[in-house]
């Protein structure tokens, strides 16, 4: 996944990313859907052992352009996954609450407690995209929110929390093929929303918002992988890859007991069955 790694100050251009692109993985779809298998187990069993010793704790952003597929990679990567200790937070149009601090309040509320991993389906990033392509706030507010954003996953990571960012890269053809997918099945008409088709059209707008996304907010402590997502397998396993090696750098274990185990043990022995 190094390859697909946004290195800190790298200007990016989507269009030197292939959306299409199945390096990452030198065999085939087969293949690669088993080791996206035996990653899902290990995941698992990470995920037990990072929330019992109750000292890390992971927070993983999802952004994409609609279709690309946040909500299937949360279904595919963390199938079967105990729902303890992991959580999705979903950030939609602010309420009046939300609306009445600033903008970042809402976000830190939903940040991950020791023992966790919370996904971010949407993020803050959405007050650097959609704020942006909409005009709905003046270029010098949103301009200064890079800054902000990147000394809000700083302090989260001095805090100790494991960042991990995921653009889904897809492209103009594919999303076409997926709303029409949706169109023609009735059990996906309802993901269908009068903003798809003028959204689409400001693609090229979206594009050039999260190139400077990706090239300003990339950084060692929360950095972001441009995944490329045209091929759901491909997206999943890259995006698992990623994860289990986070979690292995950070070394869980098992903690120890505080109880006197002979003792316990003497005490259940003495027990009449």
């Amino acid at each position: 996944m190094d390859k697909y790694r946004i290195k800190q100050g790298q200007n990016v251009q989507l269009k030197d990313f292939d959306p299409d692109d199945k390096s990452g993985w030198d065999r085939d779809k087969v293949s690669g859907e088993a080791k996206l298998v035996e990653l899902r187990l290990e995941l698992d069993q990470l995920q037990e052992v990072l929330y019992a010793e109750n000292k890390h704790k992971i927070l993983i952003v999802l952004q994409a352009i609609d279709t690309a597929g946040k909500d299937g990679t949360i279904r595919s990567v963390f199938q079967g996954v105990n729902p303890q200790g992991v959580r999705v937070a979903s950030f939609k149009v602010p309420s009046v609450t939300e609306q009445a601090h600033d903008y970042l309040w809402r976000i830190h509320a939903e940040a991950p407690e020791n023992g966790e991993i919370i996904i971010f389906n949407r993020s803050h990033y959405e007050n650097l995209l959609v704020v942006r392509v909409h005009n709905l706030v003046p270029d010098k507010i949103w301009q200064r929110r890079f800054q902000h954003i990147n000394d809000f996953e700083r302090m989260l990571a001095d805090e100790g929390t494991a960042i991990i960012k995921f653009f889904l890269h897809i492209d103009l053809k594919t999303q076409k093929g997926r709303l029409m997918d949706r169109l023609n099945d009735p059990k996906k008409q309802w993901k269908l929303s009068t903003s798809d088709l003028p959204e689409r059209k400001l693609w090229p707008a979206y594009t050039q918002a999260y190139e400077d996304v990706l090239s300003k907010t990339s950084t060692e402590y929360a950095p972001w992988y441009v995944v490329p997502s045209n091929h759901n397998w491909y997206r999943d396993l890259m995006v698992a890859s990623v994860i289990v090696d986070t979690l292995k750098m950070l070394k869980p274990e098992f903690p120890k007991s505080t109880l006197d185990l002979e003792e316990y043990r003497k005490q259940l022995d003495s027990e009449k069955d």
